[in-house]
């Protein structure tokens, strides 16, 4: 029997049948991709026409988020993503837990009020009990909490508030490189800060020592500058009304104080009677490897501020403080937003599992091992000027290693944002989010979930790595090969 072209043409890849049929099938999935890239490209249009200039994140990684959960971020254009940004910190357990989802859905579903200003209620004495039930035993022991506006800046306010009506002293003492907010007298304290009412102390680092020396001298030299600050009459500096502190910096460059200096802080203002503040914004709630990053060296503050991870994904910030300083009068400071009882009720269900599943210690075991991993990328990579970190909060700090230090200078070789916005830049296109900070936005931060797994963080290092792996080839190649591969918009601001 003859075989007919008919009977062989669906055999073999070149079948032109075959070929309009698998095009039909495919058609639907393509259209449907199409469109989400078009919704995608609409809304971010639509976002830079409409919102202010003074927006940061949108710059740098423009997705679209629709969908979340731990770990994972799903766009409108269909592509997924790690996210090691967390909010700025403020996820510890990632998106969308169900801890916290089912906590928020009990308050919906009770028919609670959401808005009580400052009235009590049984959610808010639920999570005051639990928050007091993490504080460390010498404040919790004898604490006042203050519930302020919803922003961890806000918090930072009433705090100066606070310590300056106690003491009836006006100044502050806070350190190079801070942040704590963004409202007018957040500002003045932070790093970036201009005109100023606020002194500013050395906060010591091994990498970038102002002193040059680094290790436990340079973190002496910073301790006696503090005390010759305080007690020179001629310092120029009146006796403050208190002096705020991060235990690591964050938007600095994710520097974790020494605990010996921060001992050598607790002493010296507890000796003048000045009040310790502990911004504990993005290192509290186990972030650091302790609960709070204060407990590392086994220091009490008078004051925390606290704000992010405290309120479980939502808005909550309160100033907790020995009750001795409680000296506001009524109304003395308030904020309409203060009773927010959906983030009680999500901030007790955060604080509490992190509590009762170790979670603070889970990330010290895994960011040690995060750490020693990245280590190693410094020898691999000459751009890869120092790692650091505690616990989850982890920095790495990209550097220029062609450019020539100072003659008869050593040290570090300068920053280098281009090749740290590149970083950022090339783990977006491999689907890893992660935030830049430090003097000169050029430390590439981690800030992932409490509740990261061992194959996670593997999948986290090794895009991280992969990505680094491009721009210091890249980098060989030439600065102009490394700008290509940054090609994204400059400067930023510090955020969250």
């Amino acid at each position: 029997m003859a075989v007919t072209e008919s009977a062989v043409a669906p055999v073999g890849s070149g079948s032109e049948g075959a070929r309009a049929g698998h095009e039909d099938e495919r058609a639907p999935a393509r259209r449907e991709d199409e469109g989400a890239r078009s919704a995608h490209e609409g809304i971010l249009r639509r976002q830079a026409a409409r919102e202010s200039a003074a927006r940061t994140y949108a710059r740098a990684l423009p997705i679209v988020p629709v969908r979340a959960r731990g770990l994972t971020i799903e766009g409108a254009d269909g592509r997924r993503y790690l996210d090691c940004l967390s909010g700025a910190g403020t996820l510890a357990l990632g998106h969308n837990h169900p801890v916290v989802l089912e906590a928020i859905r009990k308050v919906l579903d009770s028919g609670a009020p959401l808005h009580v200003l400052d009235l009590a209620t049984p959610v808010k004495d639920a999570f005051t009990t639990e928050l007091f039930r993490t504080l460390p035993p010498g404040l919790a022991d004898r604490a006042r909490v203050q519930f302020c506006g919803p922003a961890g800046t806000d918090a930072v306010e009433a705090a100066f508030k606070l310590v300056r009506a106690a003491t009836g002293r006006t100044g502050m003492l806070a350190f190079t490189g801070a942040y704590h907010g963004m409202t007018a007298g957040a500002l003045e304290a932070s790093g970036g800060a201009g005109d100023v009412r606020v002194a500013r102390l050395p906060y010591p680092q091994d990498y970038r020592c102002p002193f040059g020396v680094g290790g436990e001298r340079g973190a002496e030299l910073a301790a006696r500058w503090t005390e010759s600050v305080l007690d020179d009459a001629k310092s120029g500096v009146p006796s403050p009304a208190g002096m705020i502190l991060e235990p690591v910096q964050g938007e600095g460059g994710v520097i974790p104080a020494p605990d010996g200096w921060l001992r050598r802080m607790r002493e010296i203002t507890a000796a003048r009677s000045i009040p310790l503040i502990a911004d504990e914004v993005q290192t509290g709630v186990g972030r650091t490897g302790r609960f709070w990053a204060v407990e590392h060296s086994g220091v009490v503050p008078d004051v925390m501020v606290l704000s992010k991870a405290i309120g479980g994904s939502l808005p909550l910030a309160v100033v907790v403080y020995r009750d001795d300083l409680d000296v506001w009068q009524p109304g003395a400071h308030a904020g309409t937003f203060r009773g927010n009882q959906l983030a009680m009720a999500a901030g007790t269900a955060t604080l509490a599992y992190v509590r009762q599943n170790g979670l603070a210690e889970r990330a010290a075991t895994l960011g040690a091992r995060m750490l020693a991993h990245l280590r190693r990328l410094m020898e691999e990579f000459a751009c890869v000027g120092d790692v650091r970190g505690r616990g989850l909060m982890i920095g790495i700090e990209l550097v220029n290693p062609e450019a020539a230090l100072p003659p008869g200078t050593t040290g570090p070789h300068p920053p280098a944002p281009s090749i740290a916005t590149a970083v950022q830049r090339e783990c977006l296109r491999r689907g890893l989010i992660v935030e830049l900070g430090g003097r000169h936005a050029g430390v590439v931060r981690l800030l992932p979930p409490l509740t990261l797994t061992d194959e996670q963080a593997d999948a986290v290092l090794d895009r991280l790595t992969d990505a680094i792996a491009s721009v210091a080839a890249a980098a060989a190649r030439g600065p102009g090969a490394v700008r290509h591969e940054a090609a994204v918009n400059p400067g930023r601001a510090p955020g969250g």
